[in-house]
């Protein structure tokens, strides 16, 4: 009998498939709301990653502590499963080059990835990521550190297909506040809310292109924030449209209150995971050549381009902690989640 092929080897090229990374990502810029999200994160476990904002957390004058700071949670012990990143200043800023020599510098390899805010065209961002491996080589940390880059101004939108492709890019986040702040009034206030960021079409034709531009470059889309961080139902709401009509696979946090229910708008459901195993299993089994397969009463054929789809439904539940039979974990994975 034939060795069964991993759906992974089997279904993409190298570079096909999108970078596997948790479906939120939670900002913080305090140091006590830091370690808190530490002490969550080893609770949940790496479902969703954090971010240290070096940005908006810094006070004025204080940049170099606060970088300093980040740095050494970084490397803690309480940085349990190495998915924490940190926010830098915009490229230009006084700050960026201080904040990447330390972070990079310290804590270069324990980084999940560094985000690079406000990036007004493609240059910006092609300096940044200069600058990180300038950095990296100087200090022989972070080498294959990953680069997050924040799409708020007119510029970076513009050139959001060319900022996707560029290889150090793992994802792209949408800067919703900023964004319609940079329209100068043309933009109502509402359409920063839960509901009116997805009604005003220059908020949606953004969101569409930009996750139409990571998918293409087989990169992550995280959607904004809501900052009704209190409306549980808003937020859900929010989350779930931003999954399943504007196509991001992952999506911002701001208060420890919203990561479970992210997690969960993200997650598969028992039903769509148990239809998933199916059909894989089936696959596998037929090695991945064409197969029927009877679900709801009906018929339905299916084959490697439907594969891929089913595939990433049962990345995605692991990817938010649901349980898979531990026979499925060996015969799809390779191994079993410990």
């Amino acid at each position: 009998m034939s060795t069964p092929i991993l759906p992974r080897d089997a279904l993409f090229e190298d570079g096909d498939a999108a970078p596997d990374i948790p479906v939120c990502d939670h900002y913080c810029g305090v140091e006590a709301r830091m370690r808190k999200s530490l002490a969550m994160q080893a609770e949940l476990g790496p479902v969703f990653d954090i971010t240290f904002d070096c940005e908006d957390g810094a006070p004025i004058g204080g940049e170099r502590e606060h970088a300093a700071m980040v740095a050494e949670l970084v490397l803690s012990a309480e940085n349990r499963f190495g998915r924490v990143g940190a926010r830098v200043h915009p490229f230009g800023h006084p700050a960026f080059a201080e904040d990447v020599d330390t972070l990079v510098g310290r804590a270069g390899d324990r980084l999940a990835y560094l985000m690079i805010p406000k990036p007004r065209h493609l240059a910006d961002v092609q300096q940044a990521i200069a600058h990180v491996e300038h950095a990296a080589r100087v200090h022989g940390r972070g080498l294959r550190l990953p680069l997050h880059a924040l799409v708020e101004t007119h510029g970076a939108l513009r050139d959001v297909q060319a900022i996707a492709e560029l290889p150090r890019i793992e994802s792209l986040s949408f800067g919703l506040m900023d964004f319609v702040s940079a329209h100068r009034g043309a933009i109502p206030h509402t359409a920063m809310g839960a509901k009116g960021q997805f009604e005003h079409p220059l908020v949606v034709r953004a969101k569409l292109e930009i996750a139409a531009a990571c998918h293409a470059a087989a990169k992550v889309p995280s959607h904004c924030v809501v900052t009704e961080f209190r409306d549980q139902a808003a937020l859900g709401a929010a989350a779930t449209r931003a999954a399943h009509q504007f196509g991001y696979t992952r999506m911002w946090s701001i208060h420890p209150d919203q990561v479970r229910t992210i997690v969960e708008a993200f997650a598969p459901s028992v039903a769509e995971i148990d239809e998933a195993i199916e059909i894989i299993s089936a696959a596998q089994g037929a090695m991945w050549a064409p197969i029927r397969h009877h679900h709801l009463g009906q018929d339905r054929l299916h084959d490697r381009a439907s594969y891929r789809y089913y595939w990433q439904v049962l990345e995605r539940a692991r990817r938010t902690g649901q349980p898979l039979p531990a026979q499925v974990e060996l015969a799809l994975f390779g191994a079993i989640r410990g």
